[in-house]
């Protein structure tokens, strides 16, 4: 068994893809602290203000640092709002939109099945 600090990875930032995106222009900043077998990958991760599109096929597993975001089903039309120290999972098939209220920043664990 192996037991990794995490750490020290580079950031990469992009603008929400255009055919995503729902208002603002907001800029997405990933760190990628760790990946396995390209199916498990944990990092942190941040966006400015604004809403775009999201469609998952993935777990995803959050943990907000600080911010406002909320996520809007468009299954259900229900719209749920996490703030610093809270935290989420988002199943597969989830599909909606994330809107961030307050510049978010929050870790994540993401694997797919």
């Amino acid at each position: 068994m192996s037991v990794l600090k995490l750490g020290g990875a580079a950031s990469e930032s992009n603008p929400i893809a255009a055919d995503r995106l729902i208002e603002g222009a907001p800029i997405e900043t990933t760190v990628l602290e760790y990946e396995r077998d390209g199916k498990t990958f944990v990092g942190e991760w941040s966006a400015t203000i604004g809403a775009w599109r999201v469609r998952y096929d993935e777990w995803e597993f959050c943990h907000m640092l600080e911010g406002i975001c909320e996520l809007t089903s468009d299954e259900s039309g229900e719209t749920t709002r996490f703030g610093a120290g809270e935290s989420f999972v988002i199943e597969p098939g989830f599909v909606g939109v994330w809107r961030v209220i307050a510049p978010m920043k929050k870790r994540f664990v993401i694997r797919y099945d």
